[in-house]
């Protein structure tokens, strides 16, 4: 084959678990099964919500929520406390699910993963069918439920795989791509918060199709550099590999954007991913630490980092997330954007020291009894 020869069409799956935690523990627990459930925080209003079950989302309660906007939000909410070793266990089995049909997988947390399938291990051929399998040995096999979306790049497998939510399967095909993206609502495009999708709205952006009307320098004029990730997503263009290693650094995450963040509002979304991710590996070491770090890479790949030390070790999701949040709120963000954000802990040993600056009173756990 020549080296100008034309590439086969990727096939790509995003698999996503519906309500992961809080569907483990109402599949082992029938107690809990139909009823609002959040996994993490507690009955006094203390500590975070890692995920709420779909009886809970039906009240506006989601992951990341502090316990008493839930309880506010749903009075008889049920808070049951977080078996990270359990959810390692049932990700394990779901990973090994996945090496069925292929090596290429990239976890982007315990219940989530994109898999490239173009060229499978059971020579199956459909992306579409290898879907279907796994969702169905997924339930058989785990009794539990997965969404999944297959298209031809990452971007449309993963908004794909949202769409038909809980239990779904969306596939979006190579001559259905640009039609998916035109009907698209301007508020599902990575990189447009709150704040974007009212300008967007303003300028008389609805959907991709309004988007694509744009130039490319009429984006980037009008959105920042983030004008380009919009220019070449309307038009389907996504060419990242799925990555079999996905770095990190220290005892911690990372991860670089497929966009660069402009917004506060979604670099707060992305943290909120991270932190949960932090909290999983954390719990899997039995470790905690004194130092909490914030990494951050600009759009023109300089770096810094800053970070906070407490007088005892912390490994909660709620100080983890408030940590970072707070250290980033600091940072002077002024006509910048983001690239990369990380968070990882340190000084796990059990000498004392004096740190930099201190709390007056120990931080909260986040999962209390």
């Amino acid at each position: 084959m020549s080296e100008n020869a034309a590439k086969p069409t990727r096939k790509i799956i995003h698999i996503d678990m519906d309500a992961f935690y809080a569907s483990v523990e109402q599949r082992d627990f029938p107690e809990y099964r139909g009823k609002p459930l959040a996994v993490g925080g507690s009955p006094s209003g203390r500590g975070v919500v890692a995920t709420a079950s779909y009886e809970a989302r039906k009240f506006g309660v989601r992951s990341a929520m502090s316990s008493r906007k839930a309880i506010q939000l749903c009075p008889n909410i049920i808070f049951v406390r977080p078996r990270f070793e359990v959810y390692k266990s049932v990700s394990n089995h779901i990973r090994e699910i996945f090496s069925r049909y292929t090596d290429l997988i990239e976890p982007l947390s315990l219940d989530e993963a994109f898999l490239d399938v173009t060229e499978d291990k059971l020579q199956i051929g459909s992306a579409l069918e290898i879907a279907e399998q796994i969702k169905s040995a997924i339930k058989t096999e785990l009794d539990l439920t997965a969404s999944a979306g297959v298209s031809i790049n990452k971007f449309v497998a993963k908004i794909a795989s949202d769409i038909n939510k809980p239990n779904g399967l969306t596939f979006i095909g190579p001559s259905k791509v640009e039609s998916f993206i035109n009907a698209l609502p301007v508020e599902k495009f990575f990189g447009v918060g709150k704040v974007t999708a009212d300008k967007m709205k303003r300028m008389q952006l609805f959907t991709g199709a309004d988007l694509k009307k744009l130039t490319e320098d009429e984006l980037v004029r009008h959105f920042g550099k983030t004008g380009h990730f919009f220019y070449k997503i309307v038009r389907g263009i996504d060419n990242r590999e799925v990555e079999t290693h996905r770095e990190t650094k220290s005892l911690g995450a990372e991860d670089t954007f497929m966009y660069d963040l402009t917004e506060i509002e979604e670099m707060h979304k992305e943290l909120d991913k991270i932190g949960i991710t932090v909290v999983n590996r954390l719990e899997k070491k039995q470790l905690k630490g004194r130092t909490i770090t914030l990494k951050i890479k600009y759009s023109d790949f300089t770096q810094i980092t800053r970070n906070h030390s407490f007088t005892t070790p912390v490994g909660d999701l709620e100080t983890i997330l408030e940590t970072a949040k707070q250290l980033l709120e600091k940072v002077d963000l002024e006509e910048k954007s983001v690239r990369l954000l990380g968070v990882s802990l340190s000084n796990f040993g059990e000498q004392e020291f004096r740190p930099r600056r201190s709390r007056d009173s120990a931080q909260l756990e986040l999962f209390n009894d």
